[in-house]
């Protein structure tokens, strides 16, 4: 009688905003918590954090990564955060062989920053899932991202949850910190962004500096974006999509994605 085959594991972006949601009693914690809760134990988790850019492609090699406190302004609260999840030399080596024809290296020094941290310690917080991070090649186009993802797709069969941590609209030079009111380009692009999601047409978010005055507003470097791409490019026809902290602050979007 042949094994029956478990069903993929879904994929997912999370708006990741503050450092501060990481060990405050919010909503946005308490969501990742939840979440983490429903989907249980992967055998590990491969993050894109918006906060690794590289020139190349790398994954961590890490067998224990260290926390990284990439921020500064924060309370001590913070910086004492340690986050001791494992590495994973299997993933990481995984990913480079799946990468095949994209020259991906192994970073043995590289840690955990508080783009992957921040979200999957609430959602983990024993720390036992392996995990991985694998740099943004910033000087790639959107479209190449995509298609990077895409040679991933045997990951989520292999019981590898692949979470994006960005945010989709983030523009802290025009953040109010006194005024969470978000503004009309915001809220115009996070619901614009979020109809291509729900109807499968990812190609129009691919260059998202096409969809006009508002996206150079909404995403005035990549970084934070870019996550979402990977997610995106790992979904598979027919999947459901769920939204979750579906809030814009001022100039952040907190929009998260679920596929799968």
């Amino acid at each position: 009688m042949a094994a029956r085959m478990s069903p993929p594991l879904p994929v997912l972006f999370l708006g990741h905003g503050s450092p501060m949601n990481a060990i405050e009693d919010n909503a946005f914690r308490r969501s990742w918590q939840a979440l983490g809760a429903e989907l249980g134990k992967p055998k590990a988790i491969l993050c894109i954090s918006a906060h690794w850019e590289t020139r190349g492609v790398y994954v961590t090699g890490n067998e224990r990564p260290e926390t990284i406190h990439d921020f500064n302004g924060f309370p001590r609260a913070l910086f004492d955060v340690r986050y001791r999840a494992p590495g994973s030399p299997w993933l990481a080596h995984r990913v480079i062989e799946l990468l095949e024809g994209i020259r991906a290296h192994s970073d043995p020094a590289r840690g955990l920053d508080h783009g992957a941290w921040g979200v999957l310690q609430p959602m983990y917080p024993d720390a036992d899932v392996p995990i991985v991070q694998l740099s943004l090649s910033s000087l790639q186009p959107g479209a190449w991202h995509y298609d990077l993802a895409r040679k991933l797709a045997p990951l989520r069969d292999e019981g590898v949850l692949v979470v994006g941590s960005g945010n989709i609209v983030h523009n802290l030079r025009m953040f109010r910190f006194n005024d969470p009111t978000p503004y009309d380009w915001a809220l115009r692009f996070d619901e614009e962004v979020a109809e291509h999601i729900a109807t499968g047409h990812h190609e129009g978010l691919l260059g998202y500096e096409t969809l006009g005055s508002d996206a150079l507003l909404a995403v005035p470097s990549p970084e934070h974006y870019l996550p979402l791409l990977y997610v995106l490019g790992l979904a598979r026809d027919g999947e459901p999509v769920r939204f979750f902290n579906d809030n814009v602050a001022s100039a952040i979007s907190m929009r998260s994605v679920q596929i799968g």
